[in-house]
């Protein structure tokens, strides 16, 4: 039986989940998601991905700044949806909406709970050197990513895998996911079980202080560094390129052989020494410019590049 439905997302992320929850023919009575915000070089005003989609859908859709302004839970609750589905929406739900729908909120988490609770479970499951992860579908409550869970898939963490590639795959395993768990909500089987108690960890969100890569941690750490924050907003470093210091994005490396001073060339195709071991950087991003694989970004240069930071 189809449902009705209050979709909440905003990235790329719930895209997915969006197409697949139409594509089962439930109702999809509004959209919430993020504010259109400022961004890229231009600062020019952007909708989100969920936003652009819905339209396509052609969709209502509803992006306050807070959920906690005058009138927004009455608004919420006249839609009388049998559940709201949460997918990366980037607002705390108050109370009031989590009990509005018949069968309350679905959320999709991109981690294994208890683990990686909270805002960037991707790029803190790569970035802690984790080897596996996976998505899961939540019965949601007033805690942080606390609630009972439906339904769960895992995934391994490849040992060169980037953030990036991770979201596309747990986003597309997460919409069948998601569809699989109203399917079952529909049919009034959709069982629950509560988390464990034990290991328990928090994936705060990605701060700016935190992207700029320290050569002198190990090896395996700074790779992990890199992966975890590509493509966005991306581990960087600082050297003089010409006349001027540049910040310069790595996307993509992989370890390597070798050792030295922190920060130091060791070979012409980037190898880079680390506080232990070496990383190779295979492929960078200049400000402005699109990325390149390694030899093009040193083709690129004026003077040879001796020493990054």
């Amino acid at each position: 039986m189809p449902l009705r439905i209050i979709f909440m997302g905003t990235p790329d992320f719930a895209v997915p989940t969006l197409s697949e929850i139409l594509g089962q023919g439930h109702e999809v009575v509004v959209v919430y998601t993020q504010p259109p915000r400022s961004a890229g070089r231009g600062m020019a005003t952007r909708k989100s991905p969920v936003h652009e989609a819905a339209e396509r859908f052609a969709l209502p859709v509803i992006a306050p700044k807070s959920l906690k302004e005058p009138g927004e839970a009455e608004r919420f609750a006249a839609f009388a949806a049998d559940v709201a589905v949460v997918a990366a929406y980037g607002q705390i739900l108050p109370a009031s909406f989590l009990s509005a729908p018949v069968h309350g909120c679905l959320n999709l988490h991109a981690s294994l709970l208890p683990r990686w609770r909270g805002a960037a479970p991707i790029a803190r499951a790569i970035m802690a050197g984790d080897t596996e992860t996976g998505v899961m579908v939540m019965q949601m409550e007033a805690g942080l990513d606390t609630g009972p869970i439906a339904m769960s898939e895992k995934v391994a963490i490849g040992p060169d895998m980037t953030a990036g590639e991770l979201s596309d795959r747990l986003a597309r395993l997460g919409a069948d996911l998601m569809v699989r768990a109203l399917a079952a909500l529909s049919r009034g089987v959709l069982d629950t079980v509560p988390q464990a108690e034990a290991g328990v960890t928090y994936a705060a969100k990605i701060e700016k202080s935190e992207t700029r890569i320290d050569w002198s941690r190990p090896a395996a750490e700074v790779h992990n560094h890199i992966r975890g924050l590509s493509p966005d907003p991306g581990a960087w470093f600082a050297t003089k390129l010409g006349k001027s210091e540049e910040r310069v994005k790595v996307l993509r490396s992989k370890l390597a052989e070798g050792g030295g001073p922190p920060g130091s060339i060791l070979d012409e195709n980037l190898a880079i020494a680390c506080g232990s071991g070496a990383v190779r950087l295979i492929e960078l991003q200049r400000g402005g410019k699109q990325p390149m694989k390694a030899a093009e970004f040193l083709r690129g240069l004026r003077t040879p590049l001796r020493k990054i930071e």
